[in-house]
């Protein structure tokens, strides 16, 4: 019986910190999806003006 419930417990752990890591994964995607459009904007609007300066 002890060993079902260590089981149940790492089980547990693993799912726990599993889905930790997708929440903070799709958190991530989502802010990289940001950054990306915002850099695209900004890229066109440098091409479109015309400031070639780096």
């Amino acid at each position: 019986m002890n060993i079902l419930l260590i089981i149940i417990a790492v089980i547990a752990v693993v799912l726990l910190f599993t889905g930790g890591f997708v929440q903070t994964l799709n958190f991530l995607l989502w802010i990289g999806l940001i950054l990306l459009v915002f850099a695209v904007i900004v890229f066109l609007v440098r091409m479109i003006s015309g400031n070639r300066r780096v």
